[in-house]
């Protein structure tokens, strides 16, 4: 093909001009076809990048948005039929639009909700810009609902869904103006409260003991003293410690296995 025949076209308009080459490109053979189509691409590479920004801050990387809104105008060079519908640009924004939607739902949620619910965020998401840019404010949540024919539970769902984009770190401050992170503001288990547990079911039981058994097991249990220093504290051997430690201990087990069975029932 004479290089004068794609550089007269140069002065069309950027619609023209992706047409004329991509025709020209189904007639010319596999090497200038290629060159050809690879042109188109670089030339329209400014609207590929353009789409992928708008998908900014969602958390994914920019430059794998960039490179996944070129593959998506790679493709709608090669599938593009000219002559056929609206022309080039018609046909390549929904494309590339697509391919980066299929890579949000595929890669793009810290949370991955139900398809549906995903389809749904970005059909919300792409409604909000676009009233946003016709109404020259932010839409209310009853314009969104009427603009896409759903509920207005619905589209406070869509948007809850589309939070979830991305994972927010644990270390990272609860506001601009804190040095607090947000770990610091979680709750955390009490290492005690088995124990407490413990204490509460055996009370009423401890309640029922003779005074003395009550006074040997605080003196073992709470004040740590030896089997000797509590036979010396009320007035018996150690063999004797022993064996009242032993049956108290007993008692207050059946005890604890009657009550399990109670409540279990």
């Amino acid at each position: 093909m004479p290089r004068s025949a794609v550089v007269s076209s140069s002065t069309n308009p950027p619609q023209e001009r992706a047409e004329f080459l991509l025709r020209k490109a189904q007639h010319a053979n596999r090497r200038t076809a290629a060159r050809l189509r690879h042109q188109v691409v670089l030339e329209h590479r400014q609207l590929a990048t353009s789409i992928a920004h708008r998908y900014d801050h969602r958390g994914l990387e920019r430059e794998d948005l960039e490179q996944v809104a070129l593959l998506g105008l790679i493709q709608a060079v090669r599938r593009y039929k000219p002559g056929h519908g609206s022309g080039f640009l018609a046909f390549a924004v929904p494309t590339i639009t697509g391919e980066l939607k299929r890579h949000f739902r595929d890669h793009g949620w810290a949370v991955r909700p139900p398809r549906r619910l995903q389809e749904q965020s970005l059909a919300v998401r792409a409604c909000v810009d676009r009233l946003t840019q016709d109404l020259g404010r932010e839409p209310s949540r009853a314009e969104v609902a009427s603009a896409v024919g759903a509920s207005e539970c619905d589209v406070e769902l869509a948007q809850e869904v589309d939070s979830q984009y991305v994972a927010r770190s644990m270390d990272a401050p609860v506001d601009r103006d804190s040095g607090v992170a947000l770990c610091d503001t979680l709750g955390t288990t009490c290492a005690d409260l088995s124990r407490v547990e413990a204490f509460e079911t055996l009370r009423p039981l401890l309640r029922e003991l003779k005074a003395r058994d009550r006074l040997i097991i605080r003196l073992r249990f709470v004040d740590n003293l030896t089997q000797r220093q509590i036979g010396q504290r009320i007035g018996v051997s150690q063999m004797q410690v022993s064996r009242l430690l032993t049956d108290i201990l007993h008692r207050l087990r059946q005890a604890l296995a009657v009550d399990h069975i109670s409540a279990a029932s």
